[in-house]
């Protein structure tokens, strides 16, 4: 037996940069697990060996060592992650999912061989887009670097490739990522991942027709930057918004797809001759996303053979093209098998498409749909490149672990998946592996498709849609609701989208009260831990979809004049939005280590806490409307003992109330009479 302890040291042949992080991590993970303890110095040797091919190992178990063999540095980081994941227990969501460290003096192993098995997928990344909760979550000031903890989780899932972050934090954090052994690749809108146009130019109009010396100038600063790092090179031509280039162009030149298509191919083709100016056999991609997955089934766009076409998903796991305002295709964008070169995917655990994706809760489809999808993309031949948009990572671990098995060549269902992820980080609870199978179970739908479910975006986003439209100009309708709710009245509208959380509201009800029962059965350790992850997102769903529904309820009593009543009724669906928001902020205070402060700080996406916001100000509206001038009618109705109401020889007797002031007052009274049946949770 090879006796691994605290005693056993690490030493490498290879000393490259990324080899060097990984033993460090090794030896981290070492500490963390190994009391101090007797036991003889033995070793753990990185030997390289030129015949293994990129990326494999080999582990040679004997009595005084353990032998890593790789030909490469990434083949030495699996190898050294292998062995803390399969001998520490050190789990690919160790720092995420807050996985308790077991302590122990040593652990036995048996002798023996071990080959590492190459994964299906050449290419298996992360897109950490939409990254906004990571941007003021103050990880450093806890001694942890939030960004390398999510590259050392990648890592760990097999992951080789990396988006960075979007726009100025991928440019940052491009080294950290090439440092830890990453290859690197770029958004869909940012050309050989290259400063923005408009950035570098802010007083020229970003027309590549006006000025194609400076697009130029900074594609080749792009290459030269990166061109020692391992880059998958994206060729693309989008506009400065993640939108259609022909958005931002003011020539009118591109007013067809063939005049599009072309010039897209053509300037795909020149940045292909730019990177092999200065970079020997390189890899490329470019991404077949939105406008240019159409363009390109109509024909319009040509690509050479080596030129890897991703492909992506709509944002909520199907394999169609995505929705955007309110247009909505659904070409197929599964790879095609017919195709005689490279192919790829985009594929999202976590969308922001300002209309029903999920950001700070679980992509709300079933895993087995997901796997059903991604084994489809790997018989048709998308095998060259996965990029997961993995956005904050912890909220979207569960499906990121899904994922990581999937590119790694096994299969996932809801129940499988489930009960080992309860194994994982829960102790091997299976009530709590029940409450995550049965998750999608509880999603509302929003369609017909089977994608069709809501992501917390659909009761935030479309509420303050409606709020705005009511503020600005109640005569007219919201455009941007003709997706969900046609173009009928505006209280057409509200009733579409009020009715479909109405119609799932039970269901959604009934599975977060089972996750409450589960919360309130558990050790505090594990309470804890469930109370941050799952419960925290099924709060999220319930007490914003009920606000969605108590604000349809509102609105119906606005259209009766019953302004009281409607005052009320938006006054307790804003408190709905608060709840969420409440269970946000206890979420981010339940780690001992206060790892999570201010995590959900910054959710400014989905923004439940400026939902509420935005409610109250209708509220505002129904109180001009149903209170009297002086705004002591309401006052005097709910502050007064009845014998003095209708005395007026004082008229008022106390600073005038806030909408908020006499809200709270008139809920008391409201529900004490018990007039008010919307009222269903003490705890709101």
């Amino acid at each position: 037996m090879f006796t691994f302890s605290r005693n056993t040291q690490i030493i490498s042949e290879k000393t490259s940069t990324p080899v060097v992080q990984a033993i460090q991590i090794v030896e981290r993970d070492r500490d963390k697990v190994f009391e101090p303890a007797g036991y003889p110095f033995n070793y753990i040797l990185l030997k390289e060996y030129e015949n293994l091919p990129e990326e494999q190992f080999t582990l040679a178990i004997e009595a005084d060592k353990i032998t890593i063999n790789a030909s490469e540095d990434l083949g030495f980081v699996y190898g050294l992650l292998y062995i803390s994941e399969h001998y520490l227990g050190i789990k690919p969501f160790w720092f995420w999912m807050d996985q308790k460290i077991k302590r122990r003096d040593r652990v036995e192993i048996t002798h023996g061989h071990y080959e590492s098995v190459k994964p299906p997928v050449r290419f298996r990344g992360w897109f950490f887009n939409d990254e906004v909760l990571m941007l003021k979550w103050k990880y450093n000031e806890n001694g942890v670097d939030g960004w390398k903890m999510a590259f050392e989780a990648l890592l760990r899932c097999g992951g080789n490739m990396a988006i960075p972050g979007t726009d100025k934090m991928s440019r940052k954090n491009k080294k950290m990522a090439a440092d830890m052994g990453l290859w690197i690749t770029h958004h869909h809108a940012e050309p050989l991942g290259a400063e923005m146009f408009v950035r570098a130019y802010p007083d020229k109009e970003p027309n590549f027709m006006e000025h194609p010396d400076l697009f130029y100038k900074l594609w080749e600063e792009a290459v030269m930057e990166q061109k020692d790092y391992k880059v998958v090179w994206n060729l693309c031509f989008r506009g400065q918004g993640d939108v259609p280039f022909w958005a931002n162009d003011t020539s009118g030149e591109f007013d067809t797809p063939e005049k599009q298509g072309k010039l897209i191919s053509s300037l795909i083709k020149k940045q292909c001759d730019l990177v092999r100016r200065y970079v020997e056999k390189p890899v490329f991609c470019t991404n077949l996303y939105g406008e240019i997955m159409e363009l390109y089934e109509q024909g319009y766009i040509e690509l050479d053979e080596d030129i890897i076409k991703v492909r992506a998903d709509n944002g909520f796991g199907r394999m169609v093209t995505r929705r955007r305002d309110n247009h909505c295709v659904r070409v197929s964008s599964m790879p095609d098998p017919l195709d005689k070169g490279a192919q790829g995917i985009y594929y999202h655990v976590s969308f922001y498409d300002l209309q029903a994706a999920n950001h700070i809760t679980m992509l709300p489809n079933s895993l087995s749909f997901v796997d059903r999808e991604l084994s489809e993309v790997l018989e048709n031949g998308g095998d060259d490149f996965w990029v997961i948009n993995c956005s904050n990572v912890r909220p979207h671990a569960y499906y990121l672990d899904a994922v990581k098995k999937i590119w790694l060549g096994k299969r996932v269902s809801d129940q499988t998946h489930s009960r080992e992820f309860a194994l994982d980080y829960y102790c091997g609870n299976m009530e709590i592996a029940g409450c995550y199978g049965k998750y999608p179970e509880a999603m509302i739908p929003y369609g017909k498709n089977e994608d069709d479910h809501m992501g917390e975006q659909f009761y935030t986003e479309n509420l303050r849609i409606i709020v705005h439209q009511f503020l600005v100009d109640k005569t007219k309708n919201a455009d941007d609701l003709y997706w969900i709710a046609g173009n009928g009245t505006l209280y057409d509208q509200v009733r579409q989208v009020c009715g479909l959380c109405r119609a799932g509201i039970a269901k959604l009800r009934e599975y977060y009260n089972y996750c409450k029962k589960v919360s309130n059965g558990l050790t505090e350790e594990g309470k804890h831990l469930f109370d941050a992850t799952l419960l925290l997102q099924t709060s999220i769903h319930y007490f914003c979809a009920k606000g969605v529904v108590l604000f349809g309820d509102a609105y119906e009593a606005y259209e009766k004049s019953d302004y009281k009543r409607a005052f009320l009724l938006f006054g307790m669906s804003a408190e709905c939005f608060d709840a969420a928001d409440d269970k946000m902020r206890a979420a981010e205070e339940s780690n001992e280590n206060r790892v999570w402060e201010d995590f959900y700080l910054n959710d400014c996406f989905a923004d439940v806490k400026h939902t509420a916001y935005m409610i109250r100000k209708i509220m505002g509206i129904m109180r001009e409307l149903g209170d009297n001038t002086r705004h002591d009618a309401w006052y005097h109705e709910y502050c007064y003992a009845k014998e003095d109401q209708k005395v007026f020889l004082l008229l008022v007797t106390d600073n005038h109330m806030t909408d908020w002031e006499i809200y709270q007052v008139m809920k008391g009274y409201e529900s004490n009479q018990k007039l008010d049946e919307a009222v269903e949770e003490k705890s709101i």
